[in-house]
């Protein structure tokens, strides 16, 4: 297989160009060159925002193109029509975000959607992905899969997630750890999803496919554990009623990563319907070698993640976990 990849050198791209080079595949990169693509694919240079940016593809042939821009949809919409006479299949790497919010538990992909088009020149995330799948469906119609994928998580994770609670978990001490401790959560190694993305290439599939593991992949207890075990830490988990957290001022999801209270954001974000993707080959490995994996990854790049400058910073800090532990003893 010919594969182009509009990124493929940081987390979701990467992931997915060595998985096609593991495959055989030949591979061509599209970057803008701030970082190096792995060894064996085709460089090419290009900035998709830029006026005269996308010269580069200007030629060639591949079997499929797999895109993850998150930016503003007009960017899609550009290289996909572009590309349309040139490439057989258009994979649009997108979100669950695209569901008009809040998704009740157990949606499938055939969901209300948000609003989006692909002439918007900038859009907020949501109806940007939308954008997106609409630029892709615009030009490569029933040739374009849309991978609306959940959290994802794994080795080169540049929003930080992961890395954070294993960082944190790695200090030791007394950690405060968000109830309920049995509170389901659902996400998908990276390289879980490149491996059934280029399945889904290769099977020919098309149209939406939720991509996240299925519900209670883990509990928050069950990450917390996991991050304790393989970084060898005496760490202890301070289990924390979800009230007294939002009480004391704790902005779930992004000062304490993964965890949602229970109710209507917790569902939306970890009850999905992923039925459509298991029947067609979705395999999750053990959250457990999820996390292994990731510390060895860290390790491995001295312990500090990469952080993509267009997402905020996630984490808590350490003195505002240490008002809010003194809080609980009181």
């Amino acid at each position: 297989m010919r594969l182009l990849m509009l990124g493929g050198t940081e987390f979701v791209g990467r992931a997915i160009t060595d998985d096609a080079l593991a495959r055989g595949w030949d591979v061509t990169v599209f970057h803008r060159g701030r970082h190096e693509p792995p060894d064996g694919v085709v460089s090419l240079h290009g900035d998709r925002a830029a006026e005269g940016g996308l010269k580069a593809l200007a030629e060639g042939e591949w079997d499929a193109v797999v895109d993850t821009w998150s930016g503003a949809p007009s960017a899609v919409r550009d290289v996909a029509q572009l590309l349309a006479g040139r490439v057989g299949r258009y994979v649009y790497i997108s979100s669950r975000s695209v569901y008009t919010y809040p998704a009740p538990p157990g949606l499938d992909e055939d969901g209300p959607l948000v609003d989006g088009s692909p002439d918007d020149g900038e859009a907020e995330y949501a109806p940007a992905k939308r954008g997106g799948e609409l630029a892709a469906l615009g030009a490569f119609g029933d040739r374009a899969l849309l991978v609306r994928a959940g959290l994802i998580v794994g080795p080169y994770e540049n929003i930080g997630r992961l890395p954070w609670w294993l960082t944190r978990i790695a200090r030791g001490g007394r950690v405060l750890a968000p109830g309920p401790r049995d509170l389901g959560l659902q996400f998908i190694d990276v390289r879980d999803l490149a491996v059934w993305t280029l399945d889904a290439v290769e099977q020919g599939l098309r149209g939406p496919y939720n991509l996240v593991s299925p519900p209670d992949h883990t509990t928050m207890g069950g990450l917390l554990e996991a991050c304790i075990r393989v970084t060898g830490s005496d760490a202890e988990p301070v289990w924390t009623d979800p009230q007294a957290l939002l009480a004391a001022g704790v902005e779930p999801w992004i000062e304490l990563p993964f965890w949602l209270p229970p109710g209507e954001a917790h569902d939306a974000m970890h009850q999905t319907n992923v039925n459509k993707a298991l029947s067609a080959g979705l395999r999750c490995r053990p959250p457990e070698e999820t996390v292994a994996d990731t510390w060895a990854w860290l390790r491995a790049i001295g312990g500090r993640a990469p952080q993509r400058p267009d997402r905020p910073t996630v984490g808590l800090d350490p003195a505002k976990e240490a008002e809010v532990l003194r809080a609980q003893e009181a």
